[in-house]
């Protein structure tokens, strides 16, 4: 063993070895590359919105079974994720992300050729699975590939910029191809993408996993445990946008998530090598930030769903209009990055991210006087800027205190924790923030109120609870975060350094 080897090993799993190492010189073409395959996963997940109506009349759909063609994608998805995101920690994360590539173009080219209903819901079971195996390995491999805290600030602003954009772009590029293409193309056009990711990755991201003892063996009881867990939470929050709270169908399969993830702590807390070390949430910031997301993803993914209804049903925009009407919102999101980026370095992760969860809430409280007269200048753009600006600003923070403290043992698990996180808040804000949005349309529709107008209060009702929540995950931040050093020294390498 060499001293550098006696010396990362007397330090334990504070320091990851690629601190003691010189950057890879290809890191930057590795991002790209990186954020472009996570930015078409997650276009993926909006995309489809507008061109729902086009694929029911194409292919059958039922209304029921018209949801899973979104809800089929986000089960895979927000089930598997944490799973994913430990296995590319224990078989290699370059590994698991190309496989999880190969199945995504695969279940893109299933979902463009589809000729039956289930043939489109298998495809997107597919796209689900393939973001639960690749977006955590990718999120992982930025972490380590960037060692200099000051690059990998800006690596993690990029990457949770292109993840904003790529929802909110999807309405854009969903609404242009199902008006003047075939709403089969927002499946096909990720296949070259695929191939040109299979082609160049393998030659400039090197393989990277866990350092493992040699009678390790995986947790196998705790993955089943954690993973039918969360299957089981997020189907009951699908399930609560359509069925009431206390129905079999939503209580059901919620109280088996919380005995199955209550069953995975004690599990772990047992076994010699867990799947998911409770220690790892120990880390005050990191489990903030995660919870937190709940919230803001809760209100941004209930935020985009609801305008966009309100848009076409009240205020008559076609889809493509109703794309191109959020250019704005990508445009502010990327300015609010930037701004993030930027100053997190200066007044530190808590300072921005609190202040950008507020913010966001005053976005969507101006969203919230729409009324059925709304003009898309003075009633929906000055929200929807103040908004962009604000939710983006966060998102290098939040995505830098997510992975605060991660080593090379833990940055699959970080990352895979953080998606998970995101995917049941949009399950949740589309279960809680819509129900509550169309009961109390109902509400005012049984007091008379024309139905363009009840509508449109309850999505405002809707808005200003997402306002609510903003806050609190702001105020939350404020008052239970650490002091997280945006660009902290690192003495251990700062010491190799110098001895070579």
């Amino acid at each position: 063993m060499t001293t550098e080897d006696t010396t990362v090993a007397n330090a334990g799993s504070t320091v990851e070895r690629a601190d003691l190492t010189p950057a890879d010189p290809r890191r930057w073409w590795a991002l790209a590359l990186l954020c472009g395959l996570q930015f078409m996963i997650l276009l993926d997940m909006t995309i489809v919105n507008v061109a729902l109506p086009r694929i029911q009349e194409s292919l059958g759909f039922t209304p029921s079974g018209l949801t899973w063609v979104v809800n089929g994608y986000v089960l895979m998805s927000g089930g598997l994720l944490l799973l994913g995101g430990r296995l590319g920690d224990v078989f290699g994360r370059r590994r698991l992300l190309l496989t999880g590539v190969v199945l995504f173009a695969t279940a893109s080219a299933v979902c463009g050729a589809a000729v039956a209903p289930a043939m489109m819901v298998a495809g997107r079971f597919g796209q689900g699975v393939a973001e639960a195996v690749a977006a955590p390995a990718s999120l992982g491999m930025i972490a380590l590939l960037f060692t200099d805290p000051k690059e990998r600030n800006k690596a993690l602003g990029l990457w949770g910029g292109l993840v904003a954009l790529g929802g909110t772009l999807g309405y854009i590029v969903g609404g242009v191809l199902t008006d003047l293409a075939s709403w089969r193309w927002i499946f096909y056009i990720n296949v070259p993408v695929a191939v040109l990711v299979l082609m160049i990755l393998p030659r400039i991201v090197a393989e990277s996993r866990m350092v493992r003892e040699k009678d390790f063996g995986l947790d196998v009881t705790g993955a089943i445990t954690s993973t039918g867990g969360l299957f089981a939470l997020v189907f009951a929050l699908l399930s609560a946008a359509d069925h009431p709270w206390g129905s079999v169908r939503v209580v059901l399969p919620l109280v088996a998530g919380i005995g199955l993830l209550g069953s995975t702590v004690v599990i772990e807390h047992r076994v010699r090598n867990p799947l998911i070390p409770l220690t790892f949430f120990a880390n005050r910031t990191r489990s903030v930030v995660n919870g937190t997301s709940l919230f803001f993803m809760s209100a941004f993914i209930s935020y985009t769903f609801m305008l966009t209804f309100f848009e076409q049903n009240v205020l008559g925009y076609s889809p493509l209009r109703s794309g191109l009407a959020w250019l704005p919102l990508g445009f502010a999101i990327g300015i609010g990055i930037g701004l993030g980026t930027a100053t997190t370095p200066r007044f530190g992760v808590k300072a921005v991210a609190a202040t950008g969860f507020i913010g966001a809430g005053v976005g969507l409280l101006l969203t919230s006087g729409i009324d059925t007269a709304t003009s898309y200048p003075s009633g929906i753009l000055p929200g929807m800027i103040v908004f962009g600006i604000f939710a983006g600003a966060t998102m290098p923070a939040a995505t830098n205190a997510a992975l605060h403290g991660v080593t090379v043992q833990d940055s699959g698990l970080a990352s895979g924790v953080q998606n998970t996180m995101q995917q049941i808040g949009s399950a949740l804000g589309l279960a809680v923030l819509v129900t509550i949005a169309v009961r109390y349309t109902d509400h005012q529709l049984h007091r008379g109120l024309p139905v363009d107008a009840a509508v449109t209060t309850g999505y405002a009702l809707a808005f200003r609870i997402g306002a609510t929540l903003m806050v609190i995950g702001g105020l939350l931040i404020v008052m239970l975060f650490e002091r997280v050093d945006p660009t902290p020294r690192n003495p251990l390498a700062e010491k190799v350094a110098e001895t070579r």
